[in-house]
């Protein structure tokens, strides 16, 4: 069977110029072939702080109102997506920018309303793994926003560690599946004040406890919760890494066990 690296890079890699043309570098040189799921960043934030609309974020997760929904869309499916394809172009990888919504990929519905109203939030239900086999049957580097639809006209705001993992969740049974979680850290901490910290083997039942004990909360507890998720469901390795690590994630890293 082929193998296949799926790639989530974080917010923060996204906005540091020289993070993200380090990154793409070697996912140019050494993740081929790849899909990269990217998060949006500070941008989609800072807009909606210059339009006067307030960010309102739960356990990391953005709540989305249709203001919301349409900065997302203008920032996660255009500036920061098409940024990162031209990026790509330009180191000689024929990169091809995805919303969920194209060649319908990613199909979501709409959150239920329980203890929380998250607004024009997807949930996936479905992924086209037929579409992105094409897109890499054809040397094509699928760049995907953070963006589904629900099949009835409406663009839905989808957390990228989610996407990520559904990704590689369906297309397990087609490929040996490598799932990255790329950030600014060196992989999960016991110690969120101690950078050298890190969990090089994470394996649930300590995750639990972490949580409990209020070392892992916001950010990183979607990105492990989905890490676990995909785990369990047959992708053969998963790993939280430092960006500047995507081409060696066993050295010094967070595997995933």
């Amino acid at each position: 069977m082929k193998s296949l690296t799926i790639v989530k890079i974080g917010g923060n890699i996204v906005d540091d110029v020289h993070e993200t043309e380090h990154f793409l570098s070697l996912a140019a040189e050494y993740l081929q072939p790849c899909i990269i799921i990217h998060g949006g960043g500070k941008i989609a934030t800072e807009l909606s702080s210059k339009l006067g609309i307030a960010t309102i974020m739960v356990e990391g997760r953005r709540i989305t109102d249709k203001a919301t929904l349409d900065i997302a869309t203008m920032v996660y499916g255009g500036l920061v997506n098409k940024s990162l394809v031209a990026k790509l172009q330009a180191l000689g990888i024929n990169a091809l920018g995805v919303t969920g919504a194209d060649g319908n990929s990613i199909l979501s519905e709409k959150r239920p309303v329980r203890d929380i109203d998250y607004g024009f939030v997807g949930d996936i239900i479905a992924v086209n793994a037929g579409f992105f086999l094409d897109c890499l049957d054809n040397a094509l580097m699928p760049i995907v926003a953070p963006l589904t639809h629900d099949g009835k006209g409406t663009l839905l705001n989808t957390n990228a560690d989610t996407i990520a993992a559904q990704l590689a969740i369906a297309l397990a049974p087609h490929r040996d599946i490598s799932l990255l979680y790329c950030f600014e850290k060196k992989g999960v901490l016991s110690d969120m004040n101690n950078e050298e910290s890190v969990i090089t083997e994470l394996h649930e039942k300590y995750y639990r406890e972490l949580v409990e004990q209020g070392h892992i909360h916001k950010g990183m507890k979607p990105k492990c919760d989905n890490a676990f998720m995909a785990k369990k469901h047959g992708v053969q390795s998963v790993a939280i890494v430092h960006a500047r690590q995507a081409h060696r994630p066993q050295s010094g890293t967070t595997i995933i066990i």
